[in-house]
């Protein structure tokens, strides 16, 4: 998403989404650039992502290996117009393009959504991490913003029924920047360490606020 279009969005669709979907919303986010890492619970999500973002620069990464009919039709349009870097976590090939695509745009002043989890949750509750988001960090060191949804998947359910109310609220964490974790010589714990402190994060966000 480009600054023009994201300026435009900030515009006209952002108060939209805030008097359609979103209930409250709590704390900021940086002036720079950064990782935004959600817990994912609708594809109600990237709307409310992109609702936090404009009107900075700003990019996804988004799985394209699930999804058919009316569902899989407004994802691809949705991620043709938010400029999403598709990812088909079934193939190798795709996922490196898109780490490198996820890389230049953080070089270059993107911001960037990444759902830790890596697939929805169909129960709402936060699941596992995978590594790519600490991933991105350690070729990048932009800082990481946790960012807890809550009420999407109210919304949207997993079966893909939508129900127009005024029930998300958005908790953003402070961004973080694992000082400490650098330290480590050994790349594999230190993946596992921020990966494990980012969804400590999105928990405590989703679950004590």
């Amino acid at each position: 998403m480009n600054k023009i279009i994201s300026i435009i969005l900030k515009v006209f669709l952002a108060p939209i989404i805030s008097i359609l979907l979103i209930k409250e919303k709590r704390g900021s986010l940086p002036k720079g650039n950064f990782i935004l890492a959600p817990n994912h619970q609708s594809y109600i999500d990237i709307i409310v992502c992109g609702y936090l973002c404009v009107p900075r620069k700003f990019t996804f990464i988004g799985q394209v290996d699930k999804g058919k009919g009316i569902i899989g039709f407004l994802r691809d349009s949705i991620y043709f117009l938010a400029g999403v870097i598709p990812l088909n976590r079934k193939d190798e090939d795709s996922k490196k393009q898109a780490f490198a695509r996820a890389v230049r745009a953080l070089k270059n002043g993107y911001c960037l959504v990444i759902y830790p989890e890596g697939k929805r949750s169909k129960t709402g509750e936060v699941q596992e991490g995978k590594w790519g988001v600490a991933k991105l960090f350690l070729e990048t060191n932009v800082p990481i913003v946790p960012l807890g949804i809550i009420g999407a998947i109210d919304v949207m359910s997993p079966n893909g029924k939508i129900k127009i109310k005024k029930l998300i609220k958005l908790n953003i964490g402070k961004p973080l920047f694992f000082k400490e974790d650098l330290k480590l010589k050994n790349y594999k714990d230190t993946c596992i360490n921020i990966t494990n402190k980012v969804m400590t994060e999105i928990k405590k966000l989703v679950y004590e606020n």
